[in-house]
């Protein structure tokens, strides 16, 4: 009943329209392969495949590219403790993480990138971009001049110089004009990995690694950019930048899906707090349809507390919301309701709520759309 409304709306995401003609272009940031998947990614991956399903519902195919950075500091950190090589982790750790999107019923993108296949776009990045004078090289590395990159997405230059520091911006580097400018291309040194470039033996600097995969799969621009809070700045900040730079097009992408944090005890989900929780911990315990639902039982960017309690609440609705479609009900009025309610910032909360009322054909087809109709494990 809800793909009876094909083609009668535009979906309306984070306050920006995005009418589509011909096929839509989602682009998500996917992992660094250097640990299992938690719920932290998870809520991003299960957000990014049914945001998706919704823009689907206009009508349009829909092409997701979902890319794997796995030429990375921290992979190369994690590699040296574990005492392996840094391609075995990534490879080991990039089949745990398929499995997982698996296992939560999340589709396969239609193209997933890796890093190490893009290191010539990126030096092809980092020519043009020091042709073009926003770029500069030093003692073997090649810098992004992003001084004022902040003041696109509303930062002060403190605000901006906290959230590199912490989130892997380096401002410490020595070899920076500006504390933020970014790494286009590092040098490397010893045993780091290293391939040819017209600035001696290096590697892709993280922002530059996106944006090269970004720009290779879809061109100058995308309809929605898809990744957690924390990658809003720099990450994003700088890979639109740099790519708005490279093509001269403006926006880089047209829309973006920045969904909120997952906290444990207070702090976010991450290995420097040591408070992850992994997808694959969770399934021996929970269904597939159970972790799905309470990812989306809240607005897509509102952080918020993981609670194993909650679990057992989901569990619990997903028999009432079975229970339910099996009602005789639903109306076209009701199913135009809840796709309104979709297509209203991807409110998922408010078109459940429409639709447990409707019950019948109108909660089949949400049930269907947000991933739920699996009581256990996926059947692959």
């Amino acid at each position: 009943m809800l793909d009876d409304q094909k083609a009668q709306g535009v979906v309306q995401i984070g306050g920006t329209r995005v009418p589509i003609l011909g096929t839509g272009r989602i682009y998500v940031c996917g992992i660094t392969p250097y640990d299992t998947t938690h719920l932290g990614h998870a809520a991003t991956f299960v957000w990014a495949d049914v945001a998706a399903r919704v823009l689907r519902l206009t009508g349009h195919p829909v092409e997701v590219c979902r890319n794997i950075t796995d030429v990375d500091d921290h992979l190369l950190t994690e590699a040296k403790e574990r005492r392996v090589a840094w391609k075995s982790l990534a490879t080991q750790q990039s089949y745990r993480f398929e499995h997982d999107m698996d296992l939560l019923g999340i589709a396969h993108p239609a193209f997933e990138p890796r890093s190490h296949d893009h290191v010539d776009g990126v030096i092809a990045l980092a020519v043009e971009l020091l042709a073009g004078g926003v770029a500069y090289e030093r003692n073997g590395s090649v810098y992004f001049r992003g001084g004022t990159v902040h003041e696109s997405v509303g930062l002060s230059r403190e605000e901006a110089m906290s959230l590199a520091t912490e989130r892997g911006g380096h401002p410490d580097d020595p070899n920076k004009d500006d504390p933020l400018d970014a790494a286009l291309w590092v040098r490397s040194i010893g045993d780091e990995p290293a391939w040819s470039s017209p600035w001696g033996p290096g590697r892709p600097g993280w922002h530059a690694e996106c944006t090269a995969m970004a720009l290779t799969t879809f061109g100058a621009t995308m309809d929605l950019h898809v990744g957690g809070a924390d990658l809003a700045f720099p990450h994003h900040a700088y890979e639109a930048a740099q790519a708005e730079a490279f093509t001269g097009v403006r926006p880089f992408a047209r829309s973006w899906m920045h969904v909120g944090t997952v906290m444990v005890g207070g702090e976010k989900m991450a290995k420097s707090t040591g408070n992850l929780v992994f997808v694959h911990d969770l399934l021996e315990r929970w269904s597939a349809a159970a972790i799905r639902l309470l990812i989306l039982s809240r607005p897509w960017n509102e952080s918020w507390e993981f609670d194993e309690s909650e679990l057992d609440r989901a569990e619990n609705e997903l028999e009432e919301l079975r229970a339910l479609e099996t009602k005789p009900g639903g109306s076209a009025a009701a199913a135009m309701e809840a796709r309104r309610a979709l297509f209203e910032n991807l409110d998922l909360p408010r078109a459940l709520i429409v639709a447990k009322e409707a019950h019948g054909e109108v909660l089949h087809d949400l049930i269907r759309l947000f991933g739920l109709q699996y009581v256990d494990r996926p059947p692959w």
